[in-house]
């Protein structure tokens, strides 16, 4: 199977965990799923009001340099961990 297909695979599977990560588990999933599908962090970070979007936007900017491939490989394998 592809990584493309793993990795769709994988966000599929995310939708149907046993149980909910916690926030810093699920703050590391939506990095790794915006590194994997967008690459290196862009657009301008939230202001201090919006601190769920600012807490998002700095976990993804902390995998800047990360592959795509690289991204997508690490998010199935936490995704599988979780299963």
């Amino acid at each position: 199977m592809s990584l493309d297909a793993q990795f769709a695979q994988a966000q599929l599977d995310s939708k149907n965990l046993p149980e909910r990560p916690d926030n810093m588990t699920l703050l590391k999933i939506y990095a790794l799923f915006k590194q994997a599908s967008s690459g290196d962090a862009s657009g301008d970070r939230p202001g201090f009001t919006d601190m769920v979007g600012r807490a998002k936007f700095d976990a993804w900017a902390a995998l800047t340099g990360t592959s795509q491939d690289e991204a997508k490989q690490q998010y199935i394998d936490l995704i599988e961990d979780l299963k």
